[in-house]
């Protein structure tokens, strides 16, 4: 019985420094050594920090593009998707109900064109992204908010486009195009 229990301590109390000191230790030193110095890159306008570029964040008013739905509520601490199965009655509930509420802010779009990013929320509940597909099916509601023509929220979009690094998919960024889009005139 000793052969096996006294390995099998050593073994845990290795493991115990190993993964709970030494390697959260090296993943701080890296994440200090970081441009950001591990704190997430801040987006500042006129001096004042207002998200994070990789957070994503609610954005209600018709006259702002809308991101992507957030089990989490937008909140970093909690990053979380809602682990509800597309066939779990709850979520096509709510998925059902964020459709319902967009085809109110935007009577022009139909509910087939709806991109399914901007009804169902991502893995982390965090996604700062939409797709091309998800901005442009905003135009008009913004458009008319903004009292702007549509050819200028098209152009805004299209000098927003991001590729992703991984798989070449555009993208927007919402943050970044809804300060643009303040910065609009008319």
């Amino acid at each position: 019985m000793k052969q096996n229990i006294f390995p099998a301590i050593r073994l845990t109390l290795v493991c115990i420094v190993v993964f709970m000191v030494i390697y959260p230790a090296i993943i701080w030193a890296v994440a200090k050594a970081a441009p950001s110095k591990g704190e997430g890159e801040a987006v500042t306008v006129n001096g004042k920090v207002v998200g994070y570029k990789l957070e994503g964040q609610s954005f209600t008013q018709d006259k702002y593009f809308n991101g992507r739905p957030s089990a989490a509520g937008y909140n970093a601490a909690g990053s979380s998707g809602s682990n509800k199965g597309p066939s779990n009655p709850d979520y096509l509930k709510d998925v059902q109900s964020r459709i319902d509420s967009f085809l109110v802010h935007n009577p022009t779009v139909k509910k087939e064109d709806i991109p399914s990013d901007l009804v169902t929320s991502s893995g982390s509940g965090l996604d700062p992204d939409i797709s091309l597909k998800g901005a442009t099916v905003q135009v008009d509601r913004i458009a008319k908010e903004r009292n702007l023509p549509k050819e200028k929220i098209v152009a805004l979009i299209q000098s927003n486009i991001e590729k992703s690094s991984m798989n070449g998919i555009e993208k927007i960024n919402v943050l970044k195009i809804n300060i643009e889009l303040d910065k609009l005139k008319q």
